[in-house]
């Protein structure tokens, strides 16, 4: 979204690590980079729009409702899970 930060510069104006991925193929050496950091570190992953990324909770919808994937969703709630809302 055009709305958003750039992550890598705020991550570096607070003196952490700043990266981003862009492509799957670079998660795994982002990763690593990561874990041989010693300072806190910011991962921007950039994900194509048009890609569902789960779970997820749909627009307007309440927590309860969250997809697990795209033929799945939560067990119908309970009277007894109604409580813990």
């Amino acid at each position: 979204m055009d709305s958003l930060p750039d992550f890598v510069a705020l991550a570096e104006s607070f003196g952490a690590k700043g990266l981003r991925v862009t492509k799957p193929e670079e998660v795994d050496a982002a990763i690593e980079e990561m874990i041989a950091s010693d300072k806190a570190v910011i991962v921007d992953v950039r994900v194509d729009p048009t890609e569902n990324v789960y779970p997820m909770i749909p627009a307007g919808a309440a927590h309860y409702d969250m997809k697990l994937g795209p033929d799945e969703e939560i067990e119908p709630r309970t009277e007894d899970g109604m409580v813990l809302v």
